[in-house]
């Protein structure tokens, strides 16, 4: 199912039936792993403090580093996709610290498997933000080579990716490997069945793959409360193997539950499940509109929790950050931002003719007559153009 699809076949809301912050604020869960609050204080935790414990105040300026980098590139593309550049982009805003907390937590020779709006993830494992763009302004099927950073073209077809994970995993399995891999989704395609195969198969064969959902409380227009009745965490004990919620928006502690998960994938024990409970801060695409299906309050409780915010105020108040490096920053930032619209705006038109170049290895004649009338339709836009000037 692709993400065009779901949009048709998910029912939008009406304004009078929107749901309200109250329902959507996570609050102090008893159940959240935490180890930054919303507020920027550090809190402890006596079973994931470990995987953080030796982190030094130049990893931590990294990690809001790359968030913030990351958040700018993202919104550049919804920029360029609002000039008529692309023809789509997904948004990554608000889910910066599970992408770049999980991303930073993976190892070189791990596999990642995204969706299409790992971006962070993408950035974490050196893929140039530029390529990424290429996919979606129609020019290349994803514009890198998968096996040169570890990291999979994006998947548009809702939760497949997680099959190709569970099938990797089970290979570096019997490889006698001692990598890991990493599979991304969110909360809409943890209804799908290609996951609900994943975790069967990865919990037989006991395959060394950690599933990151992160969690951003809408599938396009559908609440999360009307996929399940439970956390999605816990349907991981149905199948055998671990299931965490962790705070998607503290990127501590999404660097550290998915740093022992995966450690716990090299070690031979399994599959885990990793509920990254965050929020979708913009569109579900730029074909979106969220406005109509959710209220502003919700959105605004959720600002509140910014993970950029979070890290910067804990950077400050711990004298690990001064105004020189959030200067530095900045100015980076409107660099990169430069050079995405340098980029895109370099690429060339896309080909309108390559969709018709392999659908048969051997050619169709349904395909060449279809190719016949969209020429024809092409040819009539220069035409009348033609008939203007004279």
């Amino acid at each position: 199912m692709t993400v065009e699809s779901t949009a048709a076949r998910k029912p939008r809301r009406s304004a009078g039936t929107k749901r309200t912050a109250a329902k959507k604020s996570p609050g102090a869960r008893p159940d959240l792993v935490q180890l930054l609050t919303p507020e920027g204080k550090r809190v402890k935790n006596g079973e994931y403090d470990a995987y953080v414990a030796d982190i030094t105040p130049e990893e931590l300026r990294g990690l809001y580093r790359d968030m913030v980098l990351t958040r700018r590139f993202d919104a550049e593309a919804t920029s360029l996709q609002r000039q008529g550049e692309l023809g789509l982009w997904a948004s990554l805003l608000g889910q910066e610290a599970a992408q770049i907390g999980s991303g930073r937590a993976t190892r070189e020779d791990d596999y990642v498997f995204p969706t299409y709006r790992e971006h962070g993830v993408a950035w974490c494992r050196g893929v140039d933000p530029a390529n990424l763009l290429g996919m979606f302004r129609g020019v290349n099927n994803g514009g890198w080579d998968p096996n040169s950073n570890n990291f999979h073209l994006y998947t548009i077809v809702i939760g497949s990716q997680t099959l190709h994970a569970t099938g990797y995993a089970m290979g570096v399995a019997k490889d006698g490997a001692d990598s890991a891999v990493i599979a991304y989704f969110g909360d809409g395609a943890s209804s799908q069945g290609d996951v609900a195969e994943s975790f069967t198969f990865s919990a037989v064969y006991n395959a060394p793959v950690v599933f990151f959902c992160q969690n951003n409380q809408w599938a396009i227009s559908e609440p999360t409360e009307r996929q399940t009745r439970v956390p999605l965490y816990q349907r991981a004990q149905g199948y055998g193997f671990p299931g965490v919620r962790v705070d998607g928006n503290d990127v501590l502690a999404c660097l550290a539950v998915t740093k022992w998960a995966l450690e716990r994938a090299r070690r031979g024990e399994g599959p885990t499940l990793v509920e990254a409970y965050t929020y979708r801060m913009g569109a579900h695409t730029t074909s979106d509109d969220p406005t109509k299906y959710r209220a502003d309050e919700e959105r605004e409780a959720w600002e509140a929790k910014d993970p950029i915010q979070r890290l910067r105020t804990y950077l400050e108040a711990s004298n690990h950050a001064d105004e020189g490096f959030f200067a530095e920053l900045e100015a980076e930032s409107e660099a990169l931002g430069k050079r995405v619209r340098e980029v895109v705006r370099a690429m060339p038109d896309p080909d309108r003719f390559a969709i018709f170049e392999n659908a048969y290895a051997d050619g169709h004649a349904l395909v060449d007559e279809e190719r016949a009338q969209f020429a024809a339709y092409q040819a009539s836009f220069a035409d009348e153009g033609e008939g203007i000037q004279r």
